[in-house]
């Protein structure tokens, strides 16, 4: 029996020796969680603590504009191909490629001779005819002849008189001269040569004065249609630039591209833009004087929304914006921004709404980033 006692109380110490040490365990187990819990929660504070680096850029109101640029050509303001009005063979050349004409110059003349002598005999006939038709009034008050026969003769004296008139018109004809300002372009015509009436003599040229053509959208046209001024530059001049007014805009389209001509009037006084010259047209559809504007890449899409993110005592807020017209890289702002907001526009993409960040440069232009 005394050994069984004993026992009884060796198993119950052993037991007893075993929870004490698996409540020491357990204690021991929770402390390291516990420390191990505490320093995530150190780990996690200093994270938070490191804020978001961002550029921002303050919106400053200034001209933004929405241009397109079309190719167009040059074309001489007036244009003209003189033919020959009578036949005959040119006996006085008096012109070159490249000279330049005035209203009523000669340019080239055509043997008479014929036409001369043409206008002779009609001159001869109508005399006649009036010489007779002044004898006949005298008989007709004598009443030795009839109104008829008077009649006849008067008929003869106006179809003698028409032939002489255009005798004289043709020997007008044999002169060739200029009917307008410019400079000869190309002569089809030597000393020599026979002209048949409709064939050409020469081409004239204005050029003091261009028209440059261009193309227009068919979504442009109602835009243009409210502008009157232009900006042009010629490739071919080192890029030099002109200024250009609206002279005609086309009711009609080319059938294939669908585009409406419209026709710039630009001042060549020194002729140095040629015909057929290559042009760039810059169109201002839109400008606004004091606009606001973003860099496009400043844009973020949050859930379908458009916006920016406005920095407010080093918080980040998401502000949604009304987009307008493009101005190059830049996108006008139609509402949801006001002048002086400053807005971020590098790092955007890391920070969220209501964010803490740390602002490391503020600019005024985009051009400051790479200073």
């Amino acid at each position: 029996m005394e050994q069984n006692k004993k026992k009884k109380i060796i198993i119950t110490s052993v037991i007893i020796f075993l929870l004490c040490g698996t409540i020491l365990l357990l204690g021991l187990i929770v402390k390291s969680k516990a420390e191990s819990l505490k320093q995530q929660e150190i780990g996690s504070s200093q994270i938070k603590k490191a804020l978001t680096n961002v550029i921002t850029m303050e919106l400053i109101p200034s001209p933004v504009q929405e241009t397109i640029n079309l190719p167009g050509r040059a074309k001489p303001w007036k244009s003209l191909t003189i033919v020959a009005e009578v036949r005959g063979k040119i006996v006085k050349k008096q012109i070159t490629e490249g000279s330049p004409v005035k209203i009523g110059d000669i340019l080239a003349e055509i043997d008479k001779r014929d036409y001369e002598n043409s206008y002779n005999s009609a001159v001869a006939s109508f005399e006649a005819a009036v010489s007779s038709k002044k004898r006949l009034k005298a008989l007709k008050k004598k009443k030795f002849i009839t109104q008829s026969q008077l009649d006849d003769v008067i008929a003869t004296v106006k179809q003698a008189e028409a032939s002489m008139n255009n005798a004289k018109l043709n020997l007008t004809r044999c002169t060739i001269i200029s009917p307008m300002d410019g400079i000869v372009d190309k002569v089809f015509i030597e000393n020599g040569t026979f002209l048949g009436s409709g064939d050409p003599v020469l081409n004239i040229l204005q050029i003091d004065k261009i028209k440059i053509e261009v193309g227009i959208p068919e979504s442009d046209v109602d835009v243009v249609r409210s502008l009157d001024e232009f900006d042009i530059t010629i490739d071919a001049l080192e890029n030099r630039h002109f200024k250009g007014k609206r002279y005609y805009l086309y009711k009609t389209t080319d059938t294939f591209a669908r585009l409406y001509n419209l026709e710039i009037s630009v001042d060549n006084f020194d002729e140095k833009i040629l015909p057929d010259m290559f042009a760039r047209v810059k169109i201002i559809k839109h400008y606004i004087e004091d606009g606001l504007a973003v860099p496009m890449y400043a844009l973020i899409n949050k859930n379908g929304v458009d916006g920016v993110y406005v920095i407010e005592n080093n918080t980040a807020h998401f502000r949604k914006v009304e987009k307008g017209f493009l101005d190059k890289w830049r996108i006008q702002i139609a509402g949801g921004l006001n002048p002086h907001d400053k807005i971020v526009v590098v790092g955007q993409r890391f920070i969220s709404d209501k964010e803490q960040v740390n602002v490391t440069k503020s600019v005024k232009t985009m051009e400051e980033l790479s200073q």
